[in-house]
């Protein structure tokens, strides 16, 4: 029970945790995928993506390390080494990014698959945020891989390079398309056209997510329900804290009624 309880302590949001574990899922395949890819410039992208998840990674560790109610707890006894080690940019210490998927799946287990549910259902706006984010990095490297590995051979090709995939995909899923670079097969036009529909997704979700933080009224933070409680039981809590609050407001309107009578009494 008390091992449950600090998992609960330690959980930093259901979204978020989701998002570093999806990160953490996705550096481990990018270790596979420098194993099993041969190119100089598709490895390149896959250098710069992580070199990215990595500072993702160290700002995650240190956002719980300074949030822990224990530092050394969490340090030694709860994987921040591990966390620490992972997010540095060395091959050799990578792996230990397998831990930060366990943890994730640690706590989505003491946290319980209904809690988990409700909460991404209620907080759909801060969650899409993270999903966002997400899916542009996802879009930034794959959309890469995939431009260059088509573009990189071909006859009269501008894309040969690892910046300049990382460019045009940036350029690309902005909407801008400055132009500087393009695909000139029909495999990297039709890439080029999914990138560009992913892009208009991604901003229009970021401009309803800004809608919402700018005009929607907050949250009172003393209702929001605890991690491992259901809404039902927030709302019984609550309402029993209304009634105690009430009951207590009565006991002294009736001592003042009594006070009152003593001293109007002849």
């Amino acid at each position: 029970m008390a091992d449950i309880e600090t998992d609960q302590q330690e959980l930093k949001g259901t979204g978020y945790e989701m998002f570093i574990g999806v990160l953490s899922v996705l550096s481990i395949i990018n270790l596979t995928l420098l194993l099993a890819l041969q190119g100089k410039n598709l490895r390149w992208v896959l250098f710069i993506m992580d070199a990215i998840l990595s500072a993702i990674f160290l700002g995650d560790f240190l956002f719980r390390l300074r949030s822990a109610a224990n530092k050394a707890d969490y340090f030694f006894k709860r994987y921040g080494w591990a966390d620490l080690l992972a997010s540095l940019p060395f091959e050799h210490v990578k792996v230990f990014r397998i831990f930060r998927v366990v943890r994730v799946a640690r706590l989505m287990r003491a946290n319980g698959w209904e809690t988990t549910k409700q909460t991404l259902a209620r907080d759909r706006a801060e969650n899409a945020l993270l999903t966002l984010v997400l899916l542009g990095l996802l879009v930034l490297e794959f959309g890469s891989l995939w431009i260059l590995h088509i573009e990189e051979a071909a006859k009269g090709a501008n894309i040969t390079t690892a910046s300049d995939a990382l460019w045009y995909v940036i350029v690309t899923i902005s909407t801008v398309g400055y132009g500087d670079r393009f695909p000139v097969t029909n495999e990297g036009r039709l890439i080029g056209a999914v990138i560009i529909i992913v892009g208009v997704g991604i901003f229009g979700t970021f401009t309803g997510y800004l809608a919402n933080a700018f005009l929607a009224p907050r949250r009172d933070k003393n209702l929001a329900p605890t991690a491992g409680t259901s809404d039902g039981a927030q709302r019984t809590e609550k309402l029993a804290e209304l009634q105690a609050l009430m009951d207590t407001q009565q006991r002294t309107i009736g001592e003042l009624q009594a006070l009152l009578r003593e001293e109007t009494a002849p």
